[in-house]
């Protein structure tokens, strides 16, 4: 295996191990009949509180667990690749947040589970990061994001029955708040893509004196330049 194989391989071991979990999990609950229900958060209860850790493990049917890993995947795997030093901080930090959030804040006697939450988080976070940067790759980072996952934004309202909308809600608030806490942590490529800025003499296409001399004082000058190449020749 060549050294770029086995890099990308290492990038999207995490992704593709965090999802497997998931599914191992729901394989699990299938294959002993498990009733998972007390591992999600159950606001402001005491026995709810480890939801927060577990609950994204956690989801109701084939359907939901497919929903959640496909986003899931793409999603932690683009943060991963263009956001190296932040990548796992702010993926454990969207994920712990949430999770406290919808504990706290959320509607009582209810189990909230799945990775739903985590992915708004995400989706959020790639956004506002685009947002709060304002380099040429966040800005394509979030234009992507928009164009996946713009149907998402319609999850954070209270409009379906059975979905658990502050899991979004929070979600996408924490993706928020931690997409400005890293907003200053600039990635090497992007300090490669933004040296320009420190370079007087590639910062602008023309001239600086270009509106400043006229055509005939350019010409003289040139001409002395001529003279003054010809001499040192000579």
């Amino acid at each position: 295996m060549g050294q770029r194989e086995k890099r990308f391989f290492d990038v999207i071991s995490f992704p593709f191990y965090l999802v497997l979990s998931l599914w191992v999990v729901h394989l699990l609950k299938l294959t002993f009949n498990l009733d998972l229900g007390a591992y999600g958060v159950i606001a402001r209860e005491s026995y709810g509180f480890k939801g927060i850790f577990t609950s994204p493990f956690v989801h109701g049917s084939l359907q939901h667990l497919i929903s959640n890993s496909v986003p899931l995947f793409v999603l932690t795997t683009m943060i991963v690749v263009f956001y190296q030093r932040v990548a796992y901080q702010s993926i454990f930090l969207i994920y712990l947040l949430t999770g406290l959030s919808v504990w706290l804040f959320s509607r009582p006697n209810v189990s909230h589970i799945g990775a739903s939450g985590v992915v708004y988080g995400l989706v959020s976070f790639v956004f506002w990061t685009g947002v709060f940067r304002r380099n040429i790759k966040s800005i394509m980072l979030a234009m992507i994001v928009t164009l996946l996952y713009s149907g998402y934004f319609m999850g954070v309202l209270p409009t379906q029955k059975g979905i658990s909308w502050e899991s979004h809600l929070f979600g996408a608030l924490m993706g928020i708040i931690v997409a400005f806490w890293f907003k200053n942590e600039t990635e090497k490529d992007e300090i490669e893509s933004n040296s320009w800025d420190n370079d007087e003499e590639t910062k602008f296409f023309l001239p600086r004196d270009t509106f400043e001399k006229t055509r005939e004082q350019r010409i003289n000058e040139q001409f002395s330049k001529d003279e003054d190449w010809t001499s040192n020749i000579s």
